[in-house]
């Protein structure tokens, strides 16, 4: 196994990593940010106020693309089982 190959795997395995967290983490950005401009707007400076509506959207993003990030993971999983004769020969 060569060293240009296990720098390719480490930056595909960073890709995928970027592609399968962004969108629950922009989903848990964007309502923090809504949540915060509204609590900014009324002054309720309640902590507990953002937690809910966040997991919530979070939970719905994974609802929406939770089988497009299992689909990215296995074709990135089926991608490394592939290659592993190749690191042998």
């Amino acid at each position: 196994m060569e060293v240009t190959q296990v720098i390719d795997i480490g930056r595909e395995a960073l890709w995928v990593g970027i592609l399968v967290s962004a969108p629950i983490l922009v989903t848990a950005l964007l309502v923090g940010i809504l949540i915060g401009v509204l609590q900014a707007a009324t002054s309720v400076q309640e902590m507990t106020l953002s937690f809910i509506p966040k997991l919530g959207a979070m939970i719905l993003a994974m609802i929406i693309f939770g089988g497009w990030q299992l689909t990215v993971l296995v074709e990135f999983f089926r991608e490394i089982f592939d290659r592993i004769p190749g690191f042998f020969a």
